[in-house]
């Protein structure tokens, strides 16, 4: 497994509960230029690995869309993981996006690459 994938998850398990945070945010604090996909690609991968347990559900697009959710087992999971968490989602999307929007940039300190 690329080592950047577990830079993705170490970012992703440190989301705070009640929080989200999008493909895109920890492409960039990862220095991951256009990255956002291969940020989905490693959280894809959480459910043929060790690493159960990392809050993956709070990873949604640029929009706040849950384009993940089909890796949730059921369609609801992932919307009903957020709703326990107090995130309102309508329509598969999370309303109040700005509001519950947590940028790794902004709260974790700068990321410093071993490798990829």
């Amino acid at each position: 497994m690329k080592s950047y994938y577990y830079a993705v998850y170490e970012v992703t398990r440190r989301i705070p509960h009640g929080k989200v945070t999008s493909y895109g945010a920890i492409a960039k604090y990862l220095g991951l230029k256009s990255g956002a996909r291969m940020v989905g690609y490693a959280l894809t991968t959480l459910n043929q690995s060790p690493f159960h347990g990392i809050p993956a559900h709070r990873v949604v697009n640029r929009n706040g869309l849950l384009t993940g959710k089909v890796h949730f087992g059921s369609p609801t999971r992932m919307a009903d993981l957020l709703r326990s968490e107090g995130i309102t989602i309508e329509n598969d999307q999370v309303l109040n996006f700005q509001e519950v929007f947590w940028d790794p940039s902004e709260h974790l300190p700068p990321f410093i690459p071993t490798e990829y």
